[in-house]
């Protein structure tokens, strides 16, 4: 049986130097040093994330790398578009989130039998101060997150989890809910991979987190972007 659990919160900015100052303002926390994805020309700061229902979950700010080549492919979480790059001038953001599976590959399959193309799984890795990260994760050709960032990418780690090493950060997820004009097929799509603790309803385009915060409880929303 297909299974899938939050695996990380994605919040895109315009550089990490905009991402780390809008995570101490609006969290009230620094995220720590993650590293570079030689596959797609990123880097990333993340923090380990509590909650009683995603107890392994992080949270990545994420940007292009302006010091790594170009990839000859589309970046993933829509980076390389007009529409995003608009939406991260006006502030960092919420953009989408990761799901970890037991099965990426029957995921990616299950989709596809409702007609959506996740993408592909690919090989990726990145080095941190406690070792090299692997996986296996989808991404389109295009680099789409679609469902306007609600239909998670799939991530299958070959290697520990990044949340086995992070410090404790004091910053808890309490909710993750999305909203979408076709929130009937969203349900089914969260059905078909067995994703849990992810609510759907009807509405503009909308990811809505909700954490526990050393500034109280902060609600981080997409809005579409």
């Amino acid at each position: 049986m297909l299974q899938a659990q939050l695996d990380h919160l994605v919040v895109a900015a315009r550089s990490l130097a905009e991402g780390i100052a809008w995570c101490r303002e609006m969290l009230g926390f620094e995220p720590v040093a993650g590293g570079e994805h030689p596959l797609m020309g990123t880097h990333n700061r993340v923090f380990a994330l509590g909650g009683t229902a995603y107890p392994r979950a992080y949270f990545e700010i994420i940007a292009i790398d302006p010091a790594a080549p170009r990839p000859a492919h589309a970046r993933w979480f829509d980076l390389d578009t007009e529409a995003m790059h608009a939406a991260l001038a006006r502030r960092p953001r919420l953009v989408h989130f990761v799901a970890a599976s037991n099965d990426a590959a029957g995921a990616v399959a299950a989709l596809a039998e409702f007609g959506i193309e996740r993408g592909p799984l690919v090989a990726a890795e990145r080095n941190t101060p406690a070792g090299l990260l692997r996986w296996k994760i989808s991404v389109r050709h295009d680099g789409a997150r679609l469902f306007d960032g609600a239909l998670p990418t799939l991530i299958q780690w070959d290697s520990p989890h990044p949340a086995d090493s992070l410090p404790a950060s004091g910053i808890a997820l309490a909710s993750l809910a999305a909203t979408h004009p076709d929130a009937a097929r969203l349900r089914q799509a969260f059905g078909a991979i067995g994703l849990r603790h992810v609510a759907v309803q009807e509405g503009p385009a909308n990811l809505v987190a909700e954490l526990d915060t050393p500034r109280g409880r902060v609600r981080l929303e997409s809005q579409g972007a």
